[in-house]
């Protein structure tokens, strides 16, 4: 496998994996969660076995992907968008095939290839092992469609292949699935139950990309904290677990603790976690090691206990509250981030106030705001109306949005005259003179080059900033570059 440097859009150099002999191009696109980003990788890998590198240039593809989320409208709508340009670039190079991976293609099913007749292909999140098959089935002239949810599978066994990576972080995934069933969720529903990935295939993965010179990784799941491995098999049987399978089971705070010890001079980062999960545990074990990173996005969704409980979130006002407290406590120096969802069903003026006073109880350092977009097939969709009116929510959102801006500047402003240590991870969007890196808590921090490199883990004094970026000078290398 050898490794070619690309260009983006953006002009960042992108480092992509070429297998020699192989002949066909493949040009895939991810939308939505890390996870998705996670899954391309892992589809890359598997096509790569099949003769195909990728290609950064749409035109040149003999196949293309498209990997998609369904939590928004709008992100379905972007794809839609994707695939008319697909297709119009398929009516120059007619040999070109089409498919169709991952949320949007579990929840749309054969819509896609029947009604619409705009792919040739549709892949659930399950199933990319299968695509051999598939593609095989398109070669012959057929559609080819396989959404089938599974029990066990993880992809453990399959070493990803590293999309526009910086050759510097990496997205290693540790479960797959959820079983929370919050009701404005369509998750469950696009990627199954909860299973946890065999932990001795994540160290693997781990000191892999340690041995390619990743400097950072972070794990994955959409709960990580729930983590729980006794042999395979899903979060909700180990209840029926062996008496020897529980007393030897890992769960989160252990995995941790595994992967900070393989790789001590690894920066981890772990994404997502869910208030009713984090348990004292983790934030003891992240309070232990240096190379864990102090940041916890912690999604609330909305701070009124009415309307958490319409959203079936297992946990409440005052249990978050008692949470925050005791992450200030064992980890004074993490930052904290949210999601937060403005509008939900029959959310009144008090429920939203009760948000704006839950944000000023915690003042998260930052976060991810959305209106309430109602999604098929789940909960929220099926029993109650979607009442609160688009104004509504927008002038909502807008007061989200702006007490947020203001908690992080107040955040920003306590590392001004401190030394902070950051990790380079790409050229600033705004000054080709300047490098951009991540805190360990998870802020961005932009600085000039002077002689360092990407990858480099450097100290630098901060001395001015704004909401959302911290700004400084280099001061030396870190102790542990």
């Amino acid at each position: 496998m050898e490794k070619t440097i690309d260009e983006n859009k953006q002009g960042e150099h992108l480092v992509l994996e070429k297998k020699e002999g192989n002949t066909r191009k493949l040009f895939i696109e991810s939308y939505g969660c890390a996870m998705n980003f996670s899954d391309s990788e892992i589809v890359a890998s598997i096509l790569s076995d099949q003769g195909y590198n990728t290609t950064q240039n749409l035109e040149d593809a003999d196949l293309v992907l498209v990997n998609t989320c369904s939590i928004r409208d709008k992100a379905e709508q972007t794809v839609r968008k994707r695939l008319e340009k697909y297709n119009a670039v398929k009516r120059i190079n007619p040999k070109m095939k089409v498919g169709v991976l991952g949320c949007m293609a579990e929840r749309l099913k054969t819509k896609f290839l029947e009604e619409e007749k705009i792919v040739d292909l549709v892949v659930g999140p399950d199933a990319y092992k299968d695509l051999p098959n598939l593609l095989a089935e398109v070669d012959e002239g057929r559609d080819a469609i396989n959404v089938i949810l599974s029990k066990e599978e993880t992809y453990g066994d399959i070493a990803p292949v590293r999309l526009n990576t910086n050759g510097v972080t990496a997205y290693v995934s540790i479960t797959r699935g959820c079983d929370n069933m919050c009701t404005f969720c369509v998750v469950p529903f696009t990627r199954g139950r909860e299973r946890s990935r065999d932990p001795q295939s994540i160290i693997e993965e781990v000191n892999d990309l340690w041995n390619k010179g990743y400097k950072e990784i972070t794990l994955l799941g959409q709960n990580v904290d729930s983590y729980l491995w006794y042999g395979g098999g899903l979060k909700k049987d180990f209840v029926k677990a062996s008496d020897m399978q529980k007393a030897t089971a890992v769960n989160f705070s252990q995995l941790l603790e595994l992967c900070a010890k393989a790789q001590p001079k690894i920066r981890i980062r772990f994404s997502t976690s869910n208030p009713q999960d984090l348990t004292l545990d983790v934030i003891e074990t992240m309070a232990k090691f240096d190379n864990i990173c102090k940041h916890i996005h912690l999604p609330v969704q909305s701070g009124s206990n009415r309307i958490l409980k319409e959203m079936n979130r297992l946990h409440t006002r005052e249990e978050y509250f008692e949470l925050i407290d005791n992450i200030r406590r064992i980890l004074p120096n993490s930052s904290i981030s949210q999601d937060l969802i403005s509008g939900f069903p029959s959310e009144t003026e008090q429920d939203h106030q009760d948000t704006l006073s839950l944000m000023d109880y915690v003042k998260y350092n930052f976060g991810y705001m959305f209106t309430y977009s109602e999604r098929p097939g789940t909960m929220a969709e099926r029993k109650m109306d979607d009442d609160v009116p688009e104004d509504v929510k927008k002038r909502r959102l807008a007061e989200i949005v702006q007490r947020q801006r203001e908690h992080s500047e107040i955040k920003t402003k306590e590392y001004l005259n401190t030394i902070v240590e950051v990790l380079i991870e790409r050229e600033s969007k705004k000054s080709d003179q300047q490098w951009s890196g991540r805190t360990s808590q998870n802020i961005v921090a932009v600085f000039p080059k002077e002689n360092y490199n990407i990858g480099d883990l450097v100290k630098v004094k901060i001395t001015d900033c704004t909401s959302a970026t911290l700004i400084g000078a280099t001061i030396k290398y870190s102790k542990d570059n």
